[in-house]
């Protein structure tokens, strides 16, 4: 019986910086697996290496050393056209500022990925945006600009984004890191959701309530991977928001 091989493998993945004479190790020799459905937060102090980790992963940085397969592709061995089209094609960002087009209607942004998808007409990928701004709850917001919307809706204008090339993995870095609790939690929902579809999600993180709603935790600490737990007691998002305290509807930004 064949084992499905890990949708993320990476070994011996190594990122060094010159300072002068200076060699500086931000990543040292990492070796880590992530399955296909996984929902993985990676941790640590900063300068502890996951953000560079996280930059190799999204192929966005090149790491001094080690080996990266991607859904069995040897990511190391692509050139650089190659590597924009696994990017484009695997793999979905969501960013803390969200990097969103502020003059840009949240259905004009969501669309975005697919300029540069030859397989997608534009009817096609403008019925393919509205239906990812409906799985995040936003298709009354379509026409809105990014000034019109909160921050937790212009994350999930951002997380729409991602979803429309129907990505294996969305890799999403310190996603709640602007907004307020509800927001926060509200972001994990569609996390969740996305995840129980299938969709493999991989989350940088600094807030330790926040990697709860993960299924795995990945420690960093100078550079090394300390730890790779299960999620003992992992949150469930839907009723972590219904514990929150109601807020009056005049005071949510709309």
């Amino acid at each position: 019986m064949n084992q499905e091989k890990p949708l993320i493998s990476v070994k011996n993945l190594s990122k060094a910086y010159k300072m002068g004479d200076i060699e500086f190790f931000a990543l040292k020799n990492a070796t880590l697996d992530i399955e296909k459905g996984a929902f993985a937060a990676i941790m640590g102090p900063s300068g502890s290496g996951k953000s560079t980790f996280m930059n190799i992963l999204g192929c966005l940085d090149y790491p001094t050393k080690g080996e990266y397969f991607l859904d069995g592709v040897d990511v190391l061995k692509l050139t650089k056209n190659e590597l924009a089209e696994l990017r484009n094609k695997k793999i979905g960002f969501i960013f803390q500022s969200f990097n969103i087009l502020a003059r840009t209607s949240a259905l004009e942004n969501v669309e975005l990925p697919m300029l540069y998808n030859n397989s997608i007409n534009s009817k096609d990928g403008k019925e393919k945006a509205m239906n990812a701004l409906k799985s995040v709850g936003l298709a009354e917001r379509a026409n809105h600009l990014p000034s019109q919307l909160s921050g937790g809706q212009q994350q999930r204008v951002a997380i729409a984004r991602s979803l429309v090339n129907d990505p294996l993995v969305i890799m999403a870095d310190e996603p709640t890191g602007n907004l307020d609790t509800r927001s926060s939690y509200e972001i994990m929902e569609i996390f969740q959701q996305l995840n129980e579809k299938g969709i493999t999600i991989v989350m940088v993180t600094h807030e330790l309530d926040i990697a709860q709603f993960a299924k795995t935790n990945i420690m960093f600490r100078d550079g090394l991977i300390t730890e790779n737990n299960a999620v003992t007691t992992r949150k469930n998002a839907k009723e972590e928001i219904s514990k929150l305290p109601v807020i009056n509807p005049s005071e949510v930004l709309t």
